[in-house]
């Protein structure tokens, strides 16, 4: 059956060099600018930051960009739907299957560091399809719960 509520509208950054593709069956897309982040959700892009990242972009940025990186950790403190999502599996982390020489236990141990200190949910995916689906599954499911997480905003009750 058909939903009568249009479908959301997955905002693609303007920077976002090799942006994904998303079903558009189930969502639309639109390039715009973002303060924070890869992708969001149209028309609450201060609530949804959805950053994007290669495995070895990943292991460069926590660990040779990090005053630069906390800094947009820092900005991203105030969404309610923030993720980091990774075009590579744990496996792929821990064989150490990127360029840089820093030992995958390093990077374990900071990507533990984003999930705790930052609130920041880190999923690793197995491959950029699979990192598209997740972001996209997880701008719809924000979609269609707004007005819960806006009540929950309102309360203070909001994680």
């Amino acid at each position: 059956m058909a939903s009568l509520c249009p479908k959301p509208c997955i905002v693609v950054d303007t920077r976002e060099q090799h942006p994904w593709g998303f079903d558009l069956n189930y969502v639309d897309m639109v390039s715009d600018t973002l303060q924070t982040g890869d992708y969001s959700l149209r028309f609450h892009e201060a609530e949804v930051c959805i950053e994007r990242k290669s495995l070895d972009d990943y292991v460069n940025t926590i660990i040779h960009e990090r005053k630069r990186f906390e800094r947009e950790l820092e900005r991203m403190r105030s969404y309610i739907l923030r993720a980091i999502v990774v075009e590579a599996s744990w496996k792929d982390l821990y064989d150490h299957n990127y360029t840089s020489q820093a030992s995958p236990s390093s990077v374990f141990g900071l990507t533990c560091c984003l999930m705790v200190d930052w609130d920041v949910a880190v999923h690793f995916c197995d491959n950029r399809f699979i990192a598209s689906r997740v972001c996209e599954r997880m701008i719809r499911r924000y979609a269609e719960n707004i007005e819960k997480y806006a009540a929950q905003a309102r309360e203070g009750t909001l994680r």
